[in-house]
């Protein structure tokens, strides 16, 4: 049986390893959009197309570690309190964002991994070939397809929500929000 742990001993920012983990994240997003949107600008065949795409796919995979990882610590561990406590419409509003978010995390590389498999194809994880987890079908490939790039496009939109929602915090409402997540934030 747990017990509720009072607010005034709570600490006052997330675990130093979640933080750590919560922006190493944000860096392999980038890594992931930029990798996905520079191999367009090279021809189908072209050896920096193939390359981009490989680390797109490797990077993406990586976020399922990570968000496993994440969830983990999270789960061992209580938010920090907003103070001062935000609206119910705002915590309603955040507590949406990261179940998409979590939610991407997991389903984007398990689609990719799919989509991999679906196409006849290894998911690749830099330089390994992880194992295939479906059979060759094209048509379950196109839609596979389809869904995650969707779903990319939709992230574009959550994590800028995100992180417009982390600066209003801070500078308009003037709450910890920010500070909770920040790598040298004080503790207590």
């Amino acid at each position: 049986m747990t017990t509720a742990i009072e607010p005034s001993t709570r600490a006052t920012t997330y675990p130093p390893g979640l933080i750590a983990l919560h922006w190493i994240t944000a860096l392999v997003f980038i890594g992931i959009f930029a990798a996905v949107e520079l191999h367009e600008f090279y021809p189908k065949g072209d050896p920096t197309r193939d390359l981009l795409m490989l680390v797109h796919k490797s990077l993406g995979l990586t976020i399922l570690f990570l968000v496993v990882l994440r969830i983990f610590i999270r789960s061992r561990n209580p938010a920090p309190s907003i103070i001062p406590v935000p609206p119910a419409w705002q915590t309603a509003i955040a507590h949406s964002t990261h179940a998409a978010l979590y939610a991407a995390m997991i389903a984007m590389p398990l689609l990719g991994w799919l989509m991999s498999n679906a196409a006849g194809r290894p998911a690749p994880f830099f330089g390994l070939e992880l194992p295939f987890i479906i059979g060759e079908n094209k048509d379950l490939a196109r839609t596979l397809k389809e869904v995650h790039e969707f779903i990319g496009s939709a992230l574009y939109y959550v994590i800028g929500l995100h992180a417009i929602a982390a600066l209003a915090h801070h500078h308009v409402f003037r709450d910890n929000t920010l500070h909770r997540m920040l790598p040298l934030a004080t503790r207590k």
